[in-house]
This record gives C-alpha cells, structure tokens and sequence, in this order.
C-alpha cells in the first residue's frame, strides 16, 4: 500500500476517533500526521463534518504548508501543526481539540498540575498552560503564532514527556509518535482534566504527587527501562 494512503488513512481514523471519543462538538477539532522521510504532512480539511470525512478529502502539503494533494482547503489550524512539526522533531501527529475539561483549564487559565499516578503515567509533570496572547499575535499571524506561543512554553520542558499543552483562553493541543497517539494523549488529558477538577471540589488544597511516584509511573510505560504492556 502507498505510504501516502496509509498516512492519510491514518490521519483519517485519528480524525474520526476524535468524535467517537467525544473529545468534539461540531467540527471544532482536527489531527494531521507527518512522514518525515517524505517531508508530507497530512491534516483535516477545514469544517467538515467528521462524519461526512474520506480518504480523498484529507489534504496533503509540505513543511512550509504549499498543498501537493486536495482540493479542500486545510484546517485553519494548519500554521500551528506546521510550527510543532518543525520545532518538535519527534513528534509524528498534532491533535488539536475544545474538550470540555481541558478547555475549562485553558480558560482559566490553568495548569493541570499532577494529583495522580493516572496523570503522571502519560504526561511527566504538569502539563502546561501558556501565556495569554499579545494583541499584536491575534491580528498578525495568529495560527503561527499559537504555534509558537506553544514552543516558547517548553524551551525549559520537554515535549516528548509532556505531549501536551493549553493554550490560554484557547484550548487544549497534544502531540505523539502518530496521529493516533496524539489523539490517545487528548483523551487522558480530558480525563486528567476533569479529575483535576473534581479532586478540587473535594479538597479545596489538592498537593502533586511526589517527584519519584511520578517518575515511577511515567518510566514504567516510557523509556528503555519500561515493563508495562506486552511487546
């Protein structure tokens, strides 16, 4: 099978799990993926329903977003996925979503610190809320931009252990190995985010867990070292 058509139909399903996920209402979300070899990036075209998707609709580009296949026009999100692939080398999908939860966070401009080992088995530390948008960012290059505001926010983390951030007054984005990771990492996001929340409402004080349950949890699924799972 072509490596362009299985991309795309990867893209494709990760696009449609997003609304089986319940991670979206209406068409306010989209993945793409990345072949690094071929330097092609494949995302959703912009508002269309998730249900009415195909293969042929997907829209295939470069790095610097010139379109090589389609005839719809890209999501609008497009400039900030560009912006990731470029600055995160080892990502091979973006996920982009309004999740109820995770927005939430977003809007209040928030963290959502590590309270559980649940958290801390997907994402290393806290993930992240970034600064507010400057006004000259909204009415310049504002897509572009929202990427950058999101590469800005981990020049001192690092986003392989934390595939994800809020973009203030925004929403969620993460990322992955391919689109379906990222998409993976949207839906414990949502999930950690609502914990969050309800952990809250429990203990108005909730405290992070200590740094070596975190790493015992993170390690055990990531790196060389790790044992959960089968191979």
């Amino acid at each position: 099978m072509p490596i362009l058509y299985t991309l795309k139909n990867e893209v494709l399903e990760a696009n449609k799990s997003l609304e089986r996920s319940g991670l979206v209402s209406f068409t306010w979300g989209n993945a793409s993926g990345i072949d690094r070899n071929e330097g092609i990036v494949v995302i959703k075209p912009s508002g269309v329903p998730y249900s009415e998707l195909k293969v042929e609709h997907m829209v295939v580009m470069d790095l610097d977003g010139n379109i090589i296949d389609g005839e719809l026009r890209p999501s609008s999100d497009t400039a900030t996925h560009l912006v990731l692939y470029k600055n995160f080398p080892d990502i091979g999908g973006v996920c982009h979503t309004h999740s109820l939860w995770a927005t939430s966070f977003a809007q209040a401009k928030m963290g959502i610190p590590v309270l559980g080992t649940t958290h801390a088995d997907h994402f290393r530390g806290e993930i992240p809320c970034s600064r507010p948008y400057t006004d000259e960012e909204i009415q310049g290059e504002y897509e572009k931009n929202t990427g950058e505001i999101i590469v800005e926010t981990f020049k001192a983390g690092n986003p392989n252990q934390i595939p994800g951030i809020l973009v203030a007054a925004h929403g969620p984005f993460t990322w992955g190995k391919s689109a379906e990771e990222a998409v993976t990492n949207a839906r414990v996001m949502e999930f950690v985010a609502e914990a969050a929340y309800r952990t809250s409402l429990l203990n108005q004080d909730p405290r992070a867990i200590n740094q070596v349950l975190r790493d015992k949890h993170y390690f055990r699924k990531h790196g060389d070292n790790a044992y959960y799972g089968q191979d």
